[in-house]
C-alpha cells in the first residue's frame, strides 16, 4: 500500500506507516526543520511545501491512504486560553479533505487535539466549506483517543477522524502493554529503547539534561501544578509509575505545562531531557531531531504524532487482527532509520535575572479554595505595585476586591468583642513584621537584581504562617450564622448587593475574615509606602 503525508511534521505518521509495511511515497512540511527531520530519519525529500497552496494535478498518482496532522493551534485550549481563529483552522482541515477528496484513496485519517471532534461534528452540515464534503464525512468516524492506553507512555488525547476501522483500533489495545515515565526514564539512563524491541546498547543522542531546578523554580513549578487557584491540580512532581502528563510543544522551566521529576540520582527536581521528552512521544532512540536550539528540538517533539499509535493505525487498515499484530516490544524500529549526524544544543539555562517588571500572582498559603476562590498577592498592575486581593465568583462571573483597614474595622466593629480584640492582636503582630519589607526590594529581589532582601515567596509564607496561626484559635468554634452575614456582607457590598457564590463562602466564612485582616493590613502599609515613594521622587 502506498500513502502520501500531509502535514507530516517530522515525521511520525511517516515511521509508523512504514513500521506497519506501508510505503509513503512523499511527505509535505512548511516548516523547514521539521521537513529535514523527516527526511533525514525516513528517507526522501526535505523540500517544504505549503498544504493550502498544493497543486491537486501534482500529487502523486495510485495512493491507497493518505494521512495528516493539520496545524491544531488554532483549536487548542492552550492557545490564548482556547480562543484561537477556529476558521482559519478548519482552512487546513478542509484542505487535507479536498486532498482526499481528488486522491480518492482506499483510507484517509487525520488527527488533532480532542476539541476538533466538536468543532467538526458542528462543521459538518452547517459551515459553507464542508457543505461539498459532506459524503465522505458521512462515512468517517470521529472518536477521541487517549494515546497510553495503546502503548505509549504518555497520556496524550487526539482525536483521530476517518474512513478507517475504529473498532478494530480500539482492540489493539487488549494487546499493547502500559508504558511508565519512569521506565522511559531508567532505559534512557541506560541507552535502551523504553518501547521498542532493542538487543543493543545504544550511545544516545539528546540525553544532556537542564541543570536542576532551583528554589524558586521548583517552588513556581509546585504552586503552578498543585495549588492552581483555577485549573484542577496535578500531581507535583510527575509520578513514575504510570504514563506521563501530555508532552507540549512550549514550556519553561517555570511553568504549569513543564514535566519535573525528582531524580534520586541528583536529590533534586529537574525537568525532562530531549530525548526522555521523545521517548513519551513514541520515538525510537535513535531517532535524531535536526533542531538548530533546544527549544526547536522541544517544538518538533511537542507537536508530533507518535509513531508508535500511527503504527496501530497503519496496521488496522491493512486489517491485522489483534492476535496477529506485532507488539511493539517485538520492532525493531531503530533499524528503520537512516543513519544521520546529530545536531548539538544545549538545554536551557537557570533564570539569572528577569526583566525589572517580572509578573508574579500567586496565593496565600491557607488562603486557597479552588474553583477560583482565592487571596492572591500580585503585581500585575505594575511592579512596583503589590497588593493582595480576593477572588470568587463562578466560571462565568468571576469578581474581586481589595479591602483597606478602614473598611476591615468597620466590619470587626460589627463582631462580638473577644473576636475583635483577638483578630486586632494578630493584625498587630502582622503589621510589625510587614513594616520591614520594602516595595521597591521585593520587585529587585523577584526579578533576581538584587536576592538580598525577602521574596514574595518568602512573604507568602510568613503570611501563610499568620494564617494558620489565626485558625488555631479556639473562638472561631462559636462563631455564629449571624457573625457570617456580617462578613459576607462586606463581600457583597463591593459587588451592588450580588450574592455570587454564597453556599461556598458560607463554608470558608472563617477564613474569609483572616484573609480580610491579611490583605487590609497587607494593603494599607504597601500603599502608604507607594505613596510616600511617589512624594519623594
Amino acid at each position: 500500500m502506498k500513502a502520501i503525508d500531509l502535514y507530516s511534521g517530522v515525521g511520525g505518521w511517516t515511521l509508523g506507516l512504514r513500521m506497519a509495511g506501508i510505503d509513503v511515497v512523499k511527505s509535505y512540511e512548511w516548516w523547514q526543520p521539521a521537513a529535514k527531520t523527516n527526511a533525514m530519519n525516513n528517507g526522501g525529500s526535505d523540500d517544504t511545501f505549503d498544504v493550502r497552496q498544493l497543486n491537486l494535478e501534482e500529487l502523486p498518482k495510485e495512493i491507497d491512504i493518505v494521512v495528516g496532522s493539520p496545524p491544531c493551534t488554532q483549536f487548542s485550549f492552550s492557545n490564548r486560553g482556547g480562543s484561537g481563529d477556529i476558521e482559519d483552522g478548519l482552512v487546513d482541515i478542509e484542505r487535507f479533505l479536498a486532498v482526499v477528496e481528488h486522491v480518492q484513496p482506499k483510507f484517509w485519517v487525520f488527527e488533532n487535539v480532542p476539541r476538533v471532534a466538536t468543532v467538526l461534528r458542528q462543521a459538518i452540515g452547517q459551515h459553507p466549506a464542508f457543505a461539498r464534503y459532506e459524503e465522505l464525512l458521512d462515512a468517517a468516524n470521529i472518536e477521541v483517543f487517549d494515546m497510553s492506553n495503546f502503548g505509549l507512555p504518555q497520556r496524550r488525547k487526539r482525536c483521530i477522524v476517518g474512513n478507517l476501522d475504529l473498532e478494530l483500533l480500539q482492540r489493539y489495545a487488549e494487546v499493547t502493554p502500559t508504558t511508565s515515565l519512569g521506565s522511559v526514564i531508567e532505559s534512557v539512563r541506560e541507552g535502551r529503547d523504553p518501547i521498542y524491541v532493542d538487543p543493543r546498547r545504544n550511545t544516545l543522542t539528546d540525553i544532556e539534561t537542564e541543570a536542576p531546578l532551583s528554589a524558586e523554580e521548583t517552588r513556581f513549578n509546585r504552586d503552578m501544578k498543585a495549588y492552581h487557584p483555577v485549573y484542577n491540580g496535578m500531581p507535583f512532581p510527575e509520578p513514575l509509575d504510570r504514563p506521563s502528563r501530555t508532552v507540549t510543544a512550549t514550556c519553561t522551566r517555570v511553568s504549569r505545562e513543564s514535566l519535573v521529576i525528582f531524580d534520586e540520582q541528583l536529590d533534586q527536581y529537574r525537568r525532562l531531557s530531549v530525548r526522555e521528552r521523545a521517548c513519551l512521544q513514541g520515538f525510537p532512540v535513535k531517532f535524531e531531531f535536526k533542531g538548530s536550539s533546544y527549544a526547536q528540538k522541544l517544538k518538533m517533539i511537542g507537536n508530533a504524532i507518535p509513531p508508535c499509535f500511527t503504527y496501530l493505525i497503519g496496521s488496522s487498515m491493512q486489517k491485522v487482527c489483534p492476535k496477529e499484530l506485532v507488539s511493539l516490544d517485538k520492532l525493531d524500529a531503530n533499524s528503520l532509520l537512516l543513519e544521520g549526524f546529530h545536531i548539538e544544543t544545549r538545554p536551557d539555562k537557570v533564570g539569572r535575572t528577569y526583566p525589572t517588571n517580572r509578573r508574579f500572582r500567586f496565593c496565600v498559603p491557607g488562603l486557597r479554595f479552588k474553583s477560583g476562590t482565592r487571596f492572591e498577592l500580585s503585581n500585575v498592575d505594575g511592579p512596583n505595585d503589590w497588593k493582595i486581593s480576593f477572588f470568587y465568583g463562578d466560571s462565568k462571573r468571576i469578581r474581586s476586591f481589595e479591602l483597606n483597614d478602614g473598611e476591615l474595622d468597620d466590619l470587626l466593629t460589627t463582631l462580638p468583642s473577644d473576636v475583635e480584640k483577638t483578630l486586632a492582636k494578630l493584625r498587630y503582630q502582622l503589621v510589625r513584621h510587614l513594616e520591614n519589607l520594602d516595595l521597591l526590594s521585593l520587585q529587585k529581589h523577584w526579578s533576581h537584581q538584587d536576592r538580598s532582601g525577602q521574596g514574595p515567596f518568602e512573604l507568602i509564607d510568613a503570611l501563610g504562617v499568620f494564617v494558620a496561626t489565626c485558625k488555631e484559635e479556639t473562638l472561631w468554634a462559636d462563631f455564629s450564622n449571624s457573625m457570617s452575614d456580617q462578613v459576607l456582607q462586606t463581600v457583597y457590598a463591593k459587588d451592588n448587593g450580588q450574592r455570587l457564590s454564597e453556599k461556598k463562602l458560607r463554608k470558608i466564612i472563617v477564613d474569609l475574615l483572616i484573609g480580610f485582616c491579611v490583605m487590609a493590613s497587607f494593603n494599607s502599609i504597601y500603599g502608604s509606602q507607594k505613596v510616600d515613594r511617589l512624594a519623594a521622587e
